[in-house]
Parts: structure tokens; sequence; C-alpha cells
């Protein structure tokens, strides 16, 4: 199915305030969610609506949070969610970072004790537009492991996301990834639509390679892209964003339990500490059009910088709608119903 973006952002806001949120929370929530899947990464789109429904009514998830600074040490800043809508502590703490930085030129921002905080990309976007450059490490706790360290069968990290975000003359670029071969909320995504998963990202309960996203849920594991070079890179997340910002990793068994929690580092810069941020720019803009005139490759109509395809993807989704396979759709519903929304108040989103 095919659903118009301003209906589901609706939808999901009427969801979330159902749940106490404050009106204000419930909407940023579902703009972030909704924007994920406009950029193509349902993954990380309405999708997540039932976990967070779920989340809130056990109090894994608290509604009405806001982010609290702990240590404030000039350029250096820790501050806690209180576990809030990850979306909206997040993008807090970002703020703080971003006034820290156009302050002082350069900060470091560890924020903890977020619930899912959704698409990091969304908070490297949101420094670029105010002429930052932003590097973050993410680790994911709170839930036992999903990823296989290179080399090993059993599971003892999950997708720890990095991303950087550049600002140019127009939209940034931005290159957001998780670390494990394919994010986990694309397995579900797969799995929902009863599709198979890329060819060497998933493994079997017995180590061996295999694309059917049921072998997650039969004590098969992810791998890390890149095989070594993924898994170092997820490592570093998890000390940097768990370690450091957080205190809270993975091999903490006894506190992996039923929860999604985020802690991000983030290291935010100002291009004017060093030439100037027209003279980065004008850097920036040259390497992407000194590399997208390159010759494309063998099945490939065109070379792309990162964050290309989420602007094509966004373009493409506000003419024709976002899609939503049936699955999907189903449990969000069943999720508004459990939210305490009626059937009657359900139909007018139904499409």
């Amino acid at each position: 199915m095919l659903i118009d973006e301003k209906r589901l952002k609706a939808f999901a806001t009427k969801i979330f305030v159902r749940l106490k949120a404050p009106e204000d929370k419930a909407q940023e929530t579902a703009e972030h969610l909704v924007e994920a899947n406009l950029k193509g990464h349902d993954s990380h789109g309405v999708g997540m609506i039932p976990s967070y429904v779920s989340s809130a009514q056990r109090g894994r998830l608290i509604v009405e949070s806001d982010a609290k600074v702990k240590l404030d040490k000039g350029a250096v800043l820790l501050v806690d969610g209180q576990l809030g809508f990850g979306q909206v502590v997040g993008r807090q703490a970002t703020d703080l970072g971003i006034k820290k930085a156009t302050e002082m030129g350069i900060a470091c921002v560890g924020s903890r004790n977020n619930h899912h905080l959704g698409r990091i990309g969304t908070y490297a976007e949101h420094c670029a537009k105010a002429g930052l450059v932003s590097i973050h490490f993410v680790n994911v706790v709170g839930h036992p492991p999903f990823v296989s360290p290179w080399g090993g069968r059993e599971k003892r990290m999950q997708t720890n996301p990095f991303c950087c975000a550049v600002p140019t003359e127009g939209e940034p670029l931005v290159l957001d990834m998780a670390t494990s071969a394919i994010a986990l909320g694309k397995v579900r995504v797969a799995a929902l639509k009863q599709e198979p998963v890329p060819a060497g990202s998933l493994f079997d309960a017995q180590g061996f390679p295999t694309t059917d996203p049921k072998a997650i849920a039969e004590g098969g594991s992810l791998g890390p892209f890149g095989e070594h070079k993924g898994y170092g890179l997820a490592l570093i997340c998890e000390l940097l964003g768990g370690g450091l910002a957080g205190e809270w990793t993975m091999q903490d068994v006894e506190r992996q339990q039923d929860s999604t929690v985020n802690h991000m580092l983030m290291l935010i810069i100002d291009p004017n500490l060093f030439g100037g941020l027209k003279g980065f720019q004008r850097e920036v803009e040259g390497m992407q059009d000194w590399l997208r005139s390159s010759a494309p490759a063998e099945g490939f109509d065109k070379v792309r910088i990162p964050g290309d395809p989420e602007r094509e993807a966004k373009q493409a989704r506000l003419q024709e709608g976002i899609p939503i396979d049936d699955g999907s759709w189903q449990a969000i519903c069943t999720a508004a119903l459990k939210a305490g929304l009626s059937e009657a108040e359900i139909a007018p989103f139904l499409v």
C-alpha cells in the first residue's frame, strides 16, 4: 500500500498522544519516523511504532522525559536522555552541542540513556544545516545482542551506527550506516514482506550463511559489514558511544533485557576554526562534482554521493506516497489499538 506522508504523521502522532506523550513530543517523534520512511529507511520509520508502544506500556520509554545536562565542562557536555523519546532527547542533546560548538568552535557531547534514537542521520543533518561538521558514534543496549563478531558464531554486539555529516551549499553530505551488514530493522521489514535479505548479511544458528530473515528469530545472527573492518568500527562505536558516553556496553549481560537504549558520542566542529566555512564548502562541492563526473561502472546508472539515495527516495515518495507492506501496517494498527485508540478512531487513517 501507499500512504500520504501527512496522513502517516497524523496517525503516528495520535498513537503517541494516546500513550500520554505531550503533543509536541508526539509530533516530533512522528515527523522523525516518517522522514526516515521518506528517505527510504523503512527500518527506522513508522514500523518502529509497535515497539515504541510496547516499551512505553512497560515503562521502558518515558514519553514525557526531556534531556538533562549532567556535566558541563566548557566544550564537553554529558547529557542524560532519561529514557525519553530518542527523537526528542537526541535532538535536544544535539541542540546543546550546536550551541557549544558555535560559541567555542568545537563540542564533545555524550548523550546517554536515550530510548531508540531512530535515524542517526537526522542529528547529523541538523548539525550540517547549522554549518557544522559532526561525527556520531552510537551503541545499542537494553536487549540481547544480534550481531556476531568477525570470525565468531555467537552474538556479542548490536548494529552500532556510525554517522558523519558535512555541510555544503545545498543539501548536506551524510554518511549514515549500521556497522552490521544490514540494520536489524531491515531484517524485520524483510520478514514482514516475506522477502530474502542480501546474501552475506545473515547467518543461521549454526553459523552458516542464509538469506532467510526468520533466521534471527531462530537463533541466527547478523554479521558485520566489510568483514574485519566493519567489526572494528562496530567495536569503536561500542566503546565510544557505550563505554565512554553511556557507561553501558553489551558485555554487561544481566542488563540486556527487553528495551532499546542508545548512547551516542557526538563531536561537533565549526569549520571556521580552520579555513572558514565557505572555503571548506568549496572543497566539498569540488570533490562531489569530481566524483559524480566519473563514468559509471557496469550495472550503475551514475556515481552517487552519500545522501543522494535518500534525496532521490524522498523526492519519489513525496510524489507517489510512502510504501508500507501489509504486515507492517497491520502491526501498526494493532499497536494503535493497544495504545487505546478505537477502531473508529483508526478508520480515517486506513487507505
